[in-house]
């Protein structure tokens, strides 16, 4: 048996964590890498704000900053979050590039709330326990999964769908969304 190197999967951070925490959406089960969470909120009201997108549910005061939380439910086009007794926003921190005058793009962060049904706990998934992403059948756009994992609760067969929380959360993705939902109308 010979031994290959393979890339590092998209979404893989850069400290090659192989830590996910897990969480229920729509009855299904997704996993973010931990590296990419700030915090886990009890659900809060919500400031609406006018002309976003619809899975833009709203705003939160998050220690004085403003935090756009975003309803995933809606964004993968399986309507909209019930809001529950365990209903909660996972902070995100992810990369959003930047453009400065002299020395072309510098990055920076933003964080972003995302809006689940309940949060169910951290798992280790290691690198060779993640599938490649399926390029049909997860009902979800193909690029907004890193890989696919078996779920380990003995629930059957069922999988772990792993997002790629960079492009699911894509600022610019977003924006492109929005303008084309505006100039469709």
């Amino acid at each position: 048996m010979s031994s290959t190197q393979t890339e590092p999967r998209p979404g893989a951070s850069a400290a090659g964590s192989d830590r996910y925490l897990r969480f229920t959406l729509n009855g299904e089960m997704y996993a973010l890498n931990i590296f990419n969470v700030t915090e886990i909120l009890e659900h809060r009201q919500l400031t609406p704000v006018p002309m976003m997108p619809d899975f833009i549910r709203g705003v939160i005061n998050l220690r004085g900053r403003v935090v756009p939380v975003i309803d995933l439910a809606i964004r993968f086009g399986r309507g909209v979050t019930a809001i529950a007794r365990r209903t909660c926003i996972i902070i995100v921190r992810i990369p959003t590039p930047t453009v400065t005058d002299e020395e072309g793009v510098t990055g920076s962060t933003q964080d972003i709330g995302v809006l689940v049904d309940v949060v169910n706990k951290v798992v280790r998934l290691a690198d060779d326990e993640i599938e490649p992403a399926p390029a049909f059948g997860a009902g979800i756009r193909a690029d907004y999964i890193s890989g696919m994992a078996k779920r380990d609760d003995g629930a059957g067969d069922d999988f772990v769908i792993v997002l790629d929380v960079s492009r699911v959360l894509s600022i610019a993705d977003m924006v492109n969304l929005q303008n084309a939902v505006a100039e469709a109308s």
